[in-house]
């Protein structure tokens, strides 16, 4: 492998460059006083500033595929959010929405009340529901739609 070694991809802050020359390896830098300084290697020495040429350039290579490159803001994350933050006339009207939902929830007579609640705000099933008040699920399946329909019709 004559000539010079393969040119790649640098940190710029890579103090030196690697050369061969007549099957002579070879390290080129400068020193902290700006003098340029080219001195004759090992094989095993050049093939490990060789692997870790590779291993940073891998690196850099992650850097900037995968890791953000431009300005972080407030406005920018909210923009990439995926559950975009609620406007203050949305919270507005769904707070408007849920007095009126319970306004009418609370107009309901007690079992329908009851069972809604148990149902959509508990959690619980027809079956535990019919089971924690002593009757079949298809009396508290008929209670519940009898009330999601006046509650319908509140809106």
């Amino acid at each position: 492998m004559d000539g010079n070694h393969p040119i790649r991809k640098k940190d710029k802050y890579n103090p030196y460059e690697l050369t061969v020359e007549n099957e002579e390896y070879y390290v080129a830098f400068c020193d902290g006083q700006g003098f340029h300084h080219k001195e004759r290697i090992s094989r095993e020495l050049y093939e490990l500033f060789d692997r870790f040429e590779l291993e940073d350039i891998s690196q850099l290579n992650v850097i900037s595929r995968y890791q953000e490159h431009s300005e972080m803001t407030e406005g920018t994350l909210n923009q990439r959010a995926l559950i975009q933050p609620e406007t203050m006339e949305e919270g507005v009207y769904r707070k408007i929405m849920y007095d009126q939902l319970h306004t009418a929830i609370g107009k309901l007579p007690d079992i329908q009340r009851r069972r809604v609640l148990l149902y959509y705000f508990g959690g619980f099933t027809y079956e535990r529901i019919a089971e924690m008040e002593g009757c079949t699920k298809m009396a508290v399946k008929f209670s519940i739609d009898i009330a999601v329909k006046k509650l319908r019709e509140n809106f």
